[in-house]
């Protein structure tokens, strides 16, 4: 009898930085029966992704300042809005993603800015677990 390998299981980092962050803020900014999973998996989804590319939380809530000073076209606009280019570009895109569908909804732009100190605020709880400085 020959037995077949199992695929090695992947971590809930893994899948959660697979996750389509991008349309879930296209649709937990539009649809309220959406925003749960928006601040649920898609702010853990977007710590996860972040932090793996050593964002610090403090960058994340200033863009979520910018965002509510400024709003989501401002802030995708912004040539450099985190420290490092690559993290930049994928959260430009978010920040685009959340733009195109932000102007026709009241409080999107707030939603997004809340959701951005909510996802500062879970690498700051990762960097703690795991004792490195937040």
């Amino acid at each position: 009898m020959s037995s077949t390998p199992t695929p090695p299981s992947r971590t809930d980092d893994q899948v959660l930085a697979e996750t389509d962050i991008g349309a879930l803020l296209r649709y937990g900014l539009t649809r309220q029966e959406f925003r749960t999973a928006l601040f649920g998996d898609g702010a853990i989804a977007g710590a996860v992704t972040l932090d793996r590319l050593g964002v610090r939380p403090r960058s994340v809530a200033y863009v979520g300042k910018i965002v509510r000073a400024g709003g989501l076209r401002y802030a995708a606009e912004l040539s450099e809005p985190l420290p490092s280019p690559e993290a930049s570009a994928l959260l430009r895109t978010w920040l685009e993603e959340a733009a195109r569908v932000a102007g026709d909804v009241p409080d999107a732009e707030k939603a997004a800015a809340r959701w951005l100190h909510a996802v500062a605020e879970l690498i700051g709880m990762r960097r703690s677990s795991r004792g490195a400085d937040a």
